[in-house]
């Protein structure tokens, strides 16, 4: 039979030849994003035409940037870390754990690379209540065994870890395995969703110290130094700065994370939430005698 040289071409050749051709057709039409950039150029585009609301847009920027992310980037460093250590009798380190309020604790064996498990402060006052009633009962076996990551752990993918193992933290290890620091869930969920309020926070926009007894205060990285010394009874001041979050800034002289220690004259200031930008919210305490002081 003969085939006529001008019959149309096959489906099988329509069918391989014509997603390529409708992709690049339809991008080219429709400028659709090719990268991450143009993606978050067109959300960024969409929220100035009211198509999308700015805080779902810095959610979908957060979770873009959690892609990117690396534990190294967000760990508590080891120098940092709360933990409590096997040696000491938990009534030892009972005052570590109510003084930081952290839910969970690394337990060590003396060094910080030899970390046996994860304590829950829970935990603990099962334990103490067991105590009471003279039970007799071992602080390790309610140990929770302790996950190990690398430094270059991806985020998104340790948040999904984090959700199927139902593990909050991760002990962050070099490449020749000490221990360099640690990361938690929340650690993770707030680079996409921001800060998450816990018992530190002060919900009153017009409220900036919060006592919370013993002479511990919550206060506002916001708060102008001249309030701040006002009610201290400091003197702090610096050239060009307007803020207690500033003044901690300039003397740290790098942006600091969650649970860091300075102490600036008779005080002492614990970073209670910070970001990737700026200091939020700080614990201001009497500075213990031995504290190494920055003076201004």
């Amino acid at each position: 039979m003969n085939t006529r040289s001008d019959d149309p071409p096959s489906s099988s050749d329509d069918n391989s030849s014509s997603p390529s051709l409708l992709n690049r057709l339809s991008q080219a039409l429709l400028g659709e994003p090719s990268n991450r950039q143009e993606l978050l150029e067109v959300l960024r585009a969409s929220v100035a035409r009211n198509l999308l609301d700015r805080d779902t847009l810095e959610m979908i920027e957060g979770a873009v940037q959690v892609s990117e992310m690396q534990a190294r980037d967000i760990m508590i460093p080891r120098a940092q870390m709360d933990i409590v250590d096997r040696n000491q009798k938990p009534e030892e380190y009972l005052p570590v754990v109510i003084d930081t309020a952290h839910s969970r604790f690394p337990m060590i064996d003396g060094d910080k690379d030899k970390v046996i498990g994860i304590l829950l402060a829970k935990d603990l006052l099962r334990y103490f209540h067991e105590k009471a009633t003279e039970t007799r009962i071992d602080i390790e076996d309610m140990l929770r065994p302790a996950v190990f990551i690398p430094e270059s752990k991806r985020l998104n993918v340790l948040l999904k870890e984090f959700r199927s193992s139902r593990n909050h933290m991760a002990i962050v290890v070099d490449e020749y395995g000490g221990v360099s620091g640690l990361v938690t869930i929340e650690d993770v969920l707030e680079q996409i969703v921001g800060n998450i309020e816990d018992e530190h926070d002060i919900d009153e926009d017009d409220v900036m110290i919060l006592p919370r007894g013993n002479d511990h205060f919550v206060v506002k990285a916001l708060l102008t130094l001249e309030e701040f010394n006002e009610h201290f009874g400091t003197q702090f001041n610096g050239e060009d700065i307007d803020t207690i979050g500033g003044l901690v800034l300039s003397s740290l002289g790098h942006l600091p994370k969650r649970g860091e220690h300075l102490t600036i004259g008779q005080l002492q200031f614990r970073i209670l939430r910070a970001d990737s930008r700026r200091v939020h919210l700080l614990e201001v305490s009497p500075a213990e005698p031995a504290s190494k002081t920055v003076s201004r």
